[in-house]
């Protein structure tokens, strides 16, 4: 399984808190659409995990509608 480690060239930060909110949606309602946690959503958010696996990202851009990049790559 592919990862994205950000500690390569300084640390990116992703728009997962952008997006979730101009949806009007919680943690707990993206981590119940994605299947990803809570806790680990909220790390994501705060830049606080920084090796993110590419079915992750996969995951979290099907929940929020949005493609992989403008989430986590732009």
């Amino acid at each position: 399984m592919e990862t994205i480690d950000y500690t390569k060239g300084g640390a990116k930060m992703n728009k997962i808190r952008e997006f979730r909110e101009k949806q009007n949606m919680t943690q707990q309602e993206l981590s119940e659409k994605s299947g990803i946690s809570r806790a680990y959503i909220s790390q994501l958010e705060n830049n606080n995990s920084l090796i993110v696996k590419s079915s992750t990202m996969l995951a979290i851009a099907s929940a929020l509608k949005k493609p992989v990049g403008s989430i986590f790559f732009k």
